[in-house]
């Protein structure tokens, strides 16, 4: 299933939602322009798990968990993961507010980060990519709308197939697949190998339900709109 778009309608303009979009698309036309030394800037500026766990030796390790979530592999790396939180960020961020949506991003894309340096911690392969951050956003939009219909295409015999289908479904599927690769990738295709960084990916998403748990008790309280998509 790919989602190409949402339902519900928001109340403001998710200012920080295409904020972040933004800085993603000009940080990845910077790495176009570094050419072949765009190695070398993801070693500085991606997460190494053997940096992190060294800070006496790599003092600036630890910021790479925030820089790290701006970069990006290539281009199916980030629009990818750019349509993601197009479809899904605006209603985290209406719903939680602009700058409480911007820390939680930044956190979980920390989380997910330490997530994957646990499961590697000796890796010198360099981790990149929003996926965690998004992740997490992932979460707290399935938590708050499990039953609002999410636009999807899905493969057929002979085309792609235009479908409604609930979020529960949708982004529980996806989670289902980041656990099911992510345990598979143990001792195998982790970070110290390369690949994909599933525990990234299941780290944001966790950080995510929790978070979206307590946003969810507080609206409960506090706005009866939101029912409509529970």
């Amino acid at each position: 299933m790919i989602p190409i778009g949402d339902e519900i309608p928001s109340r403001r303009v998710p200012l920080v939602t295409w904020g972040l979009i933004a800085a993603n698309v000009v940080v990845f036309l910077w790495e176009l322009m570094l050419g072949p030394e765009v190695e070398q800037f993801f070693m500085r500026w991606g997460v190494v798990p053997a940096f992190i766990t060294n800070p006496a030796r790599y003092p600036w390790a630890p910021l790479t968990l925030f820089t790290s979530m701006f970069l990006h592999a290539g281009w199916s790396h980030l629009i990818g993961n750019m349509v993601y939180l197009w479809i899904f960020g605006d209603n985290v961020e209406d719903a939680i507010g602009h700058i409480k949506y911007l820390l939680f991003y930044l956190a979980a894309g920390v989380v997910a980060g330490l997530a994957q340096v646990a499961v590697a911690p000796s890796s010198t392969i360099p981790g990149v990519g929003a996926s965690g951050a998004i992740a997490g956003v992932l979460a707290v939009y399935l938590v708050l709308y499990p039953v609002a219909p999410v636009r999807v295409l899905v493969p057929g015999f002979f085309m792609m197939q235009l479908a409604r289908i609930p979020a529960l479904i949708v982004l529980g599927f996806w989670f289902i697949v980041q656990l099911f690769n992510g345990f598979l990738s143990l001792g195998t295709a982790t970070m110290a190998t390369g690949g994909v960084a599933w525990f990234a990916h299941i780290g944001g998403f966790v950080a995510g339900l929790i978070v979206g748990i307590m946003v969810r008790a507080i609206l409960s309280r506090r706005f009866r709109r939101y029912r409509r998509y529970w």
